[in-house]
Parts: C-alpha cells; sequence; structure tokens
C-alpha cells in the first residue's frame, strides 16, 4: 500500500488550419483527420502519424505519462494503470525549432515583480524534453510531428526494467507503433497512445515468468497533455500532525526574516455551482472487478463520505461505477482500478496535482487482485477453513473486511493522506495504517470475527477536517492551528512513514501490521493464537484434490503470524516517545520508553527464540511431504537444507534469525547505551545481551530434534553478535562493548566446547575468527524469510 503523488497542469494551445505554407498544410490535411480539443492535432491511421498543432508559445501546461497495458508483475512494478512522472511543460519557439521544455519547480519567487521572478528562473536550470522541425506553418499557427516523440520511451520502463536487474533493454522502432485510434482529444486534456517494444538480452527472473517472448516486451504507453487548473483554487498550509502529504518549494521573494521554504497540502478542490451546492469529488470503480470483491471495493471506497459528512461537507464526495465507454487514465476521473500481476503484490493511491499549488486534479487507485487470495489463505491457515463451508464464509468475510479496508486507504493517499502507523495505539482509529488482522481464540479455537475494523477512523475525520474544511481566508491559519490542538487533546496520535518503516527506528508507538497499544502484550497474545492454530492444523486445511505437499505454503503465513507484532515489540527497546510538536500548537517532551516496558518487551521477544516457540508440532512435520509432482516450491516455500522435504530447522532459523536481526540492530544498541548511561535503572546493552544468552547459548539443552533447533538458534546469536560488532555503521561506542562482551564469551565457551563440543567447539573458533579478524559475515549463508508484506523484502 504504498503512495505516489504526481505533479500536472494545464496550458491553453490552439490552431487553425488556414494555410500559408499551402502545399505542405494541406497536403496534410489531405491525409488526415483533425481532432479538436485542448490542443488540436491532425491524425492519419493509415500512416499511424500524429501532428500537433501550436498557436501559443510560453502557456505552461502538464505532461505525464501512464501505461494502460502493464508487464504484470509486482516485482518489477510497471502495472497496467500505473502513473508514470508529471512534468511542468511549455512549448517554446527557437527559429525553426520547437522545443518542449520542462519547468523548475522546485524554486520560484511568489511576487508580482516580474524582475524578482525572473531572477529565479534565471538562476536554475530547466529541462528541455524534445526538438521538433516546424512541418507546417499559418502565421501563428504551426504544425509538428509528434510521432518519433511518442515512440519514446517516456515512462522509463527501460530504465525499470535495468533497476529491477531484468536486463538491458531498449524501444526496438520497428516493432513499435502510435495506437492512432486510441488517441483522444477533450477540452481539458489530449491522450495519445502507442505500442511500444522493449528488446534486450539476459531478460530476468520475472520478465521470463510473464511474458511469452522475454526477450521482446511489448507495452502500451499514454501520454496525456492536461490544462492547469484556474486560480481559484485556495492554497492550504502543510502542518506535521495533519496527516497530508506536502508540496515543499522555495520561495525567494520570501521576507527575510521568514523561512525560504514553504510547505503545502495536496488536497482535491472544493467546488460549489451557482446554487452554492456542493459539486462531490467523485471516485469511480473499474467495472473489471468481480463480485463480490466489487461491491467490498465500493463500500470501503465510500467509507470517506462519512469524514467529509462530519466536518460539514455532506454530499461532497461519492463513489460509482466507472462509465463503460470511460478511459481509467482520463484525467477527468477518479479511478479505482483492479489490477491483475502474477503475484501478489503491493497496492498504490498515486494522484496528479498541480505541483504550483498542491490542487490535486485526478486521483488513481491501483489495487492488485491477488491480496485477497493471500487473505484466504492466511484465514484458512487460521482457521482450517478448506473443508468447512460455514469457516470457508469467515474466511470471506474477513478477506472482503480487509478488501473495504484496502479500497480506504489507497483511496486516502489520492485524497492527499500519508500513512499512519500509529493508530493501532488508538484502537484502529485509521484506515491509513497497515492492519494485522486482529484474531482471537474463543473456546480453543480461532476467531476471525474482529479481523478488521469497519468504516472510516476517528482520526481520519480530523484529518479530512484539516485538509477540507471551509473557513473564511482571514481565520483559516488559526482555525487550523484549532484542529490540531484539538485532534491532540483526543489522544489522537500521529506517525508516518519516516519514523515507522526503518528496522533500527525508535519511535515506541508506529508499527505496521500490528495491533494494540502495548506492543509486548500483544505479542504475547499472537503466540497464543500462533501456538493454538499450529496445534490445529492438520487435514481440514487442504481443499479436496489438492496434494498434501501444498499444505507447506498454506503454513507459511501461520509460522511466521508473529513476524509483525515482533517488530513492534522490538522498538520498545532503546524506544522513545516522542510526537511531531509545533510551537504553539503543541508539546510534549522527547522520553525514553520505561524500564518496565523494556522488560516486559526483551522477555517476549527473547521467548520467540526458544526451542518451545521455534518447533514445529511432529504431527505437522509428519503431514507435509515434499512437492507431489507436478507441482515446484515457489519464493512462498520456506528453504529447505533437506532437499525437497520440509525442513523444520530451516523453519526455526529464518524466524530466529527475524528476531536476532531486529534485537540487535546497531542503532537500538546504540540507543540502549545511551540511555543506561543517561538514566542508570533503564535497561542497558550489557543486561540485554545477558539476558539473550541466557535464554540461548546458556539454556538448559534441549533433546531430539528440539538440540538442532537450540544449535542453531546459538549459532545464529553468536553470528548476529559479531555481526554487529563488525558492522562500519554502528557508533564506536556499540562496537566497544560488543567487543568487550565477545572477550566474556570467548572464555567462557573454551570451557563449555571441552565439556559439549558438538553444541560450543564450533562457536569457539567461529569467536576466535572474530578475535582473529578472520571473520565472514556469511560463514553460512544465510537462509530467507519468506515474502511478508505483501511480498518482497
Amino acid at each position: 500500500m504504498r503512495r505516489v503523488i504526481q505533479s500536472t497542469f494545464i496550458a491553453l494551445v490552439c490552431l487553425v488550419c488556414v494555410s500559408v505554407n499551402a502545399a505542405s498544410w494541406s497536403e496534410i490535411r489531405n491525409q488526415s483527420n483533425r481532432a479538436n480539443g485542448f490542443i488540436p492535432y491532425q491524425v492519419s491511421n493509415s500512416q499511424g502519424k500524429i501532428w500537433l498543432e501550436i498557436s501559443e508559445f510560453k502557456q505552461p501546461f502538464i505532461m505525464y505519462t501512464g501505461l494502460p497495458y502493464g508487464i504484470g508483475s509486482n516485482d518489477i512494478g510497471l502495472d497496467r494503470g500505473q502513473l508514470g512522472e508529471s512534468r511542468l511543460v511549455q512549448f517554446e519557439k527557437y527559429g525553426d525549432k520547437i522545443l518542449l521544455k520542462q519547468l523548475n519547480t522546485r524554486y520560484r519567487a511568489d511576487t508580482e515583480n516580474q524582475a524578482e521572478r525572473s531572477s529565479v528562473e534565471q538562476a536554475f536550470a530547466s529541462s528541455v524534453l524534445y526538438g521538433f522541425k516546424v512541418e507546417a506553418r499559418s502565421g501563428k499557427r504551426h504544425l509538428i510531428d509528434m510521432t518519433p516523440f511518442l515512440l519514446q520511451d517516456l515512462h522509463g520502463v527501460s530504465q525499470r526494467l535495468q533497476a529491477t536487474e531484468q536486463g538491458s533493454y531498449s524501444v526496438d522502432g520497428s516493432r513499435s507503433a502510435l495506437v492512432t485510434e486510441h488517441s483522444k482529444n477533450f477540452p481539458n486534456n489530449t491522450v495519445f497512445e502507442a505500442i511500444l517494444t522493449f528488446t534486450g538480452s539476459n531478460p530476468g527472473e520475472y520478465v521470463r515468468q510473464v511474458t511469452p517472448a522475454p526477450n521482446a516486451i511489448t507495452v502500451q504507453q499514454q501520454v496525456q497533455f492536461v490544462a492547469l487548473p484556474d486560480d481559484g483554487y485556495q492554497t492550504r498550509e502543510f502542518h506535521p500532525k495533519s496527516g497530508f502529504f506536502e508540496l515543499t518549494y522555495a520561495d525567494y521573494a520570501t521576507p527575510l526574516t521568514e523561512n525560504i521554504e514553504k510547505k503545502l497540502i495536496y488536497r482535491h478542490r472544493i467546488t460549489r455551482d451557482k446554487d452554492d451546492a456542493i459539486k462531490p469529488i467523485t471516485y469511480y470503480l473499474d467495472p473489471g472487478a468481480p463480485e463480490p470483491v466489487r461491491t467490498a471495493l465500493l463500500e470501503g471506497a465510500q467509507w470517506w463520505a462519512q469524514a467529509f459528512d462530519a466536518v460539514g461537507l455532506e454530499g461532497a464526495y461519492e463513489v460509482k461505477m466507472l462509465p463503460e465507454n470511460a478511459d481509467p487514465l482520463d484525467v477527468r476521473y477518479n479511478v479505482i482500478q483492479w489490477v491483475h500481476r502474477a503475484t501478489r503484490g503491493w497496492s498504490y493511491g498515486m494522484a496528479i496535482a498541480d505541483p504550483r499549488t498542491g490542487e490535486i486534479i485526478k486521483g488513481h487507485v491501483t489495487l492488485g487482485s491477488l491480496r485477497v487470495r493471500q487473505d484466504l489463505l492466511i484465514a484458512n491457515a487460521l482457521t482450517g477453513s478448506a473443508t468447512n463451508d460455514q469457516k470457508q464464509q469467515k474466511a470471506l468475510d474477513m478477506a472482503l473486511a480487509r478488501i473495504r479496508q484496502l479500497s480506504a486507504h489507497e483511496v486516502g493517499h489520492t485524497l492527499g493522506l500519508a500513512h499512519n502507523f500509529a493508530a493501532s495505539v488508538n484502537n484502529r482509529a485509521s484506515v491509513m495504517d497497515y492492519p494485522h488482522p486482529y484474531v482471537t481464540l474463543h473456546n480453543g479455537q480461532v476467531s476471525l470475527a474482529k479481523a478488521y475494523a469497519e468504516g472510516i477512523g476517528r482520526w481520519d475525520i480530523e484529518a479530512v477536517r484539516y485538509g477540507y474544511a471551509e473557513f473564511d481566508a482571514d481565520k483559516e491559519a488559526e482555525a487550523l492551528r484549532e484542529i490540531v490542538r484539538d485532534t491532540s487533546s483526543k489522544g489522537l496520535f500521529f506517525i508516518s512513514d519516516a519514523d515507522a518503516r526503518p528496522q533500527g527506528g525508535s519511535q515506541a508507538e508506529a508499527h505496521l501490521w500490528d495491533n494494540g497499544a502495548d506492543a509486548a502484550q500483544e505479542l504475547s497474545r499472537v503466540l497464543q493464537v500462533r501456538q493454538q492454530a499450529l496445534q490445529n492444523f492438520g487435514h481440514a486445511n487442504l481443499k479436496d484434490g489438492q496434494p498434501y505437499s501444498e499444505l507447506a505454503e498454506t503454513l507459511v503465513p501461520l509460522y511466521l503470524f508473529h513476524r509483525y507484532q515482533v517488530e513492534a515489540a522490538v522498538k520498545l527497546l532503546g524506544g522513545v516517545h516522542f510526537e511531531y510538536s509545533v510551537k504553539g500548537d503543541s508539546y510534549k517532551p522527547v522520553r525514553a520508553v520505561s524500564k518496565e516496558q523494556q522488560d516486559a518487551a526483551l522477555q517476549m521477544l527473547l521467548s520467540t527464540l526458544t526451542v518451545e516457540q521455534l518447533q514445529l508440532p511432529d504431527h505437522i512435520v509428519k503431514l507435509i511431504p515434499p512437492k507431489a509432482y507436478g507441482y515446484y516450491k515457489n519464493r512462498e516455500s520456506f528453504p529447505s537444507q533437506l532437499g525437497s522435504s520440509l525442513d523444520p530447522v530451516a523453519m526455526a532459523d529464518v524466524s530466529a534469525q527475524h528476531t536476532l536481526t531486529l534485537m540487535l540492530n546497531p542503532q537500538r544498541l546504540a540507543r540502549l547505551l545511551q540511555q543506561k548511561a543517561q538514566s542508570p535503572e533503564q535497561l542497558g546493552l550489557e543486561e540485554m545481551l545477558s539476558e539473550l544468552l541466557v535464554t540461548t547459548l546458556r539454556s538448559t539443552e534441549s533433546k531430539g530434534l528440539g538440540a538442532l533447533i537450540q544449535q542453531r538458534v546459538d549459532y545464529l546469536t553468536v553470528k548476529h553478535i559479531l555481526m554487529a560488532a563488525s558492522d562500519p555503521n554502528a557508533s564506536a561506542e556499540v562496537r566497544a562493548h560488543l567487543h568487550s562482551e565477545i572477550g566474556k564469551l570467548s572464555g567462557w565457551l573454551v570451557t563449555q566446547a571441552k565439556r559439549n563440543p558438538v553444541r560450543y567447539l564450533w562457536l569457539k573458533d567461529l569467536v576466535e575468527k572474530y578475535q582473529a579478524g578472520e571473520f565472514e559475515v556469511d560463514y553460512v549463508k544465510p537462509l530467507a524469510i519468506p515474502p511478508g508484506s505483501p511480498i518482497g523484502q
């Protein structure tokens, strides 16, 4: 569920076909048809050519690209309906050439003084995107051949293929052409489409997966010229706690006593008709979505009407089905599009917006169709719904509840809203969080009844109030500040990506895919659900006619059901409480997470490293055979060091490695050191390491398969401590303290290796390699954890 806010605009360019250069102009007219609209053009279907008519120069407008036909791989990231870079451009004439220039919107002077504006324009570079030869001319009217320009890789397909290591590709002109019948002209935008074939060598895995001939990848590219909005839009100032995306630019006309950097929010315009009735912001749903998904998407997207109604803008937002003949990339339509890929993948909320003001012109939501199937897989893993009609209906209800939330989430991005990853501590107060299914236990059975929240959240309403409520111009600034103060007073919290995504993040309340106000307590509860579901796992999780080997992929999300709550709980270690304080609005001092909370989190995290949590129940090991003929492992499968067999030790490896990587993050270790130095009663680095070693290397020896799991966890623990001590990005103090602890560990291992060489001798040798400067991070190749959210790392 990622967001992309694009920038776009309008220009007024008109032409009339009256010939001065009669032979050339009339020749083109005779072999083509004129399409009137925003920028008129001549099109020849027989020749596959388009000529653009231009009469006004230095009139800015927006150019953006899109993919009406994509590649179909989430990993490559070139999907049907994707919007590309949008640019503020204008045509300029120099002699017999017409240049398409992209303007620099990052630096400006917001003033009526033309000389002051010009000084900024002259100080920073612009970019000429293409040079055209004038094909014909009639007074101020000029005709240029757009065909070569439109057959370029304007969307950046080849760069994306190279960035994802899929090979080196370029446009093959002999296998590319304009799709002239798809070119269209509307009053506010002009649309061109081309079919482009990219040829190359050494195609990557993802390209081979989704293309019939991997050396020739054919997509369709759309280029749109869009008129800029009029001057009636009122910008709105950004606030760090508003929850909106920010548009940042440097205004060199700013008084010397004020900040030169200005920040506005992205949002739609609220408009009214002559009777002062609100014209709704309308979103249109792609009819390609099947039922019952279509209804769920409609319902979820419509949740935002609750927020607009709550802030006094009744009827300001609505959702409809996309008209039959409408183009999803037409700038007139805010679209929710259902997109197919070869694998489950991210959904996106993108927007085209005016880069001068932040006004959103078009919202475009892309929802991956396989996400709902992943939710059904998770539900089946938890409840064994494969062969039980009643459980299957509950699983479907859960999956559709997730689709409603996902639809609302992505539409929220296109309304201008950023992620709020602190909403879970406010009892799921925002659809702009990433929600983990809240699964409960009832009489020894897993219940999905409360898996996802329904309806818009309390924080979402306050965010819409900030972004869309109407105020008198002279009262707006104070009204917005009052909204921020009021939201804070209600205890509603906002923290976004930069403080929630990093594995070494310090913010104690901001997490992805978590639940609950106390991350450690919720981890304890999640582990109980996981343990019960593992005990229940068996024949009921498989449909009739499916090979038993397919249970291996169903087991993955269940065995790793706690992975994201681990990521939440670990942020309590060396964690910090803070908010986006602004002087005059709200202020809370930065403070460390309490010793009690850190201790509780540490104990819960250490429990995920125990044999009791990591060992797979014996009945599951016996249940799942190697892959049946005709079926194969894929990226959704657990790694195995047993060949084709299910490997319970490798499963324990990836789970333990996940916890250890997070716990021994160098930034987290540095905070533990400094918090302990500031407050001696706090949890410190040495204490955490001591507890870690008690749980792992110093634990009572297990037997059977548990002994092998214990041995693997011992190795991973030592390895990750040595990795942290060798990390050049770790602070000098962290490396010094770890080096000292490793010295103590070395002596202890010497003694233990004599007593139990199988468990400890190799670890002693590994530590000695570190001390001799010969330690290699990948001494044993690390096992990859299967994908999580929603695929890839």
